[in-house]
């Protein structure tokens, strides 16, 4: 089965700080829900040229940064990601200044590569470059701390596809599925930490599967829940799902700086059509109402064969 998700950009805010040992500090008003703080890291450590350890990832008190709209799987590290990224650009420029302030030079002679400050060419003198840290220590005397906030409202967030292959085991008799082998592939964009783009579609896979077969509310004839905790509303746990392999198609969307696309909400369509149709072709039954708990694939099971055995 195929779903999509329309993803969404909207507004966001980041600052990038450096301090006085080189190291610098994103900060950014969005909660870390599925692995953002360390997509925003690397998104600024690729900016500045440093290495990824010297950069920390905050989540700021929503007070002290520009407004930040919902957090959501689909649109922090596109949208906060964006903010991120042009924060950490101003953050370069303001380094180019100051080694130009450095070696007595215009700012546009300068150049940043690698986390250091060259001269752009010959006629800009001959220097040796300038790190990071080294301008970082000097900023006291040349112009004071180093830093930059950008709030925008990031457009272009791009949609995400995925297609899920389910494989399932039906007992007839008793109505249980047991998921066998579970596939998702999906368009991420670029998978700016891939370790956690293949969590969060793991994370949506299984919410899916219990949506499949599982979750629901049963109210009295009062409408009092009846199952109002989770030792009596029955999601998903570890034996009931196999390990979910994630295929990743990194299909960059262009209207990021680095490709990013939302990915955490898009895996959560398919599974409920996956399930089913795997369902439909195990045992014949097509499941037009969720969950397919065993009750109701059992009465659905008898509600197919009574008429068989009448005849």
């Amino acid at each position: 089965a195929s779903g999509f998700w329309f993803n969404i950009g909207g507004e966001s805010s980041a600052a990038c700080h450096i301090n006085e040992d080189g190291t610098a500090v994103v900060a950014v008003g969005t909660p870390d829900i599925g692995g953002s703080r360390a997509s925003m890291a690397m998104m600024a450590a690729e900016i500045l040229g440093i290495p990824v350890e010297r950069v920390r990832p905050i989540v700021a008190d929503t007070s002290s940064i520009g407004f930040s709209f919902l957090t959501g799987g689909s649109r922090v590290t596109f949208a906060t990601g964006m903010a991120t990224t042009q924060a950490a650009e101003k953050v370069v420029e303001e380094l180019k200044k100051r080694a130009a302030m450095i070696w007595d030079i215009t700012p546009d002679a300068v150049e940043w590569k690698d986390g250091q400050a060259f001269p752009a060419g010959a006629n800009a003198g001959s220097f040796e470059p300038l790190p990071l840290a080294e301008i970082a220590l000097k900023s006291g005397r040349t112009g004071g701390p180093i830093s930059a906030e950008v709030s925008i409202n990031a457009q272009g967030a791009g949609p995400g596809f995925a297609t899920h292959i389910c494989d399932v085991e039906v007992d007839k008799e008793t109505g249980y599925v047991k998921i066998l082998r579970y596939t998702a592939v999906q368009d991420v964009g670029r998978a700016i930490h891939p370790s956690y783009v293949e969590g969060q579609i793991q994370g949506g896979v299984t919410q899916g599967i219990g949506w499949a077969l599982n979750e629901e509310y049963i109210y009295d004839k009062d409408g009092r829940p009846e199952n109002p905790g989770f030792l009596d509303y029955r999601v998903p746990v570890a034996p009931d799902v196999p390990m979910i392999n994630a295929v990743m198609v990194e299909n960059a969307n262009p209207r990021h700086p680095f490709g990013a696309r939302g990915v955490g909400e898009v895996p959560i369509v398919p599974p409920m059509a996956a399930v089913a149709n795997a369902i439909a072709d195990a045992i014949g039954i097509r499941m037009r109402d969720l969950p397919m708990s065993p009750p109701r694939l059992r009465a659905a099971i008898d509600a197919e064969e009574l008429p068989r055995a009448a005849e």
